[in-house]
């Protein structure tokens, strides 16, 4: 993950681990047969994936790759673990396999990182990514139309654009480097009731929610909190259990080099 004004909560972002656990299965079941090396869990956070990660690839090690000091010191099972900046880390000897669970729609300039990545890879190696595709949805569109409405020195989005592109867009700019799968899911997730605010907050106020909270003060995050809480409520009305209905879309694709 990249690096913020604070650094991520582990907790916070625990407390929906299956739901974020769930597209990691999604995307490794697409990975077939790899040549030596590494695997590289890029953008690793807390370690969610490690488990699988070394299960799937017995015998291989397991490389842990992030740039917040709390979620790797919450990391375990793997064989190395490196703090460093994603968009800029460089390997030691080149991968198997580069998988990497939402964490680059942090990053800007697809267009240069993916191929980058790629180039990175051993002969035969294998790229695979999920990000989040959600930036449209009620969820994240308004986190900005808030933010801009009631703190408009702060925010502008008036040449917003959202930092993933379609599926069909990665397999465009990928396909030249090797052979593509690309495709988008809609997970329809079952938040749970929580006992302060909207259950669609508590999903968001760990991940998309951060960068527009750390630009307030605690009143003003008080105040934009409420504000979100009571759209949200229009947009993903509650269930009888006191939960709501979420559904995330989800951007994937897997490079195999030649």
């Amino acid at each position: 993950m990249i690096a913020q004004a604070k650094d991520w909560n582990p907790g916070a972002y625990a407390r929906f681990r299956g739901l974020r656990l769930r597209p990691a299965l999604d995307l490794l079941a697409q990975v077939g047969d790899l040549p030596k090396g590494d695997v590289i869990d890029l953008g690793c956070g807390d370690g969610a994936a490690a488990e699988t990660l070394g299960l799937r690839f017995a015998g291989r090690r397991v490389v842990g790759v992030d740039s917040s000091p709390a979620m790797l010191d919450k990391a375990k099972g793997y064989g190395a673990k490196i703090l460093a900046d994603i968009a800029t880390w460089q390997p030691e000897t080149p991968p198997a396999l580069i998988f990497s669970n939402a964490v680059l729609h942090w990053l800007p300039d697809h267009a240069r990182l993916l191929p980058r990545l790629a180039g990175l890879l051993a002969q035969g190696g294998v790229l695979a990514v999920q990000m989040p595709r959600q930036f449209l949805a009620p969820s994240h569109r308004f986190l900005r139309d808030i933010a801009v409405a009631m703190f408009p020195d702060r925010f502008d989005f008036a040449q917003y654009q959202p930092p993933v592109s379609p599926a069909v867009s990665y397999h465009e700019l990928l396909s030249p480097l090797g052979r593509v799968m690309a495709w988008e899911s809609d997970y329809v997730q079952h938040l749970a009731p929580v006992s302060d605010g909207h259950p669609v907050r508590a999903f968001t106020e760990s991940t998309a929610m951060r960068p527009f909270v750390e630009k307030l003060s605690a009143a003003e995050a008080a105040q934009y909190t409420q504000a979100y809480d009571r759209a949200l409520g229009s947009a993903y009305p509650l269930q009888a259990d006191g939960g709501a209905l979420f559904p995330f879309r989800r951007c994937f694709f897997v490079l195999e080099m030649p």
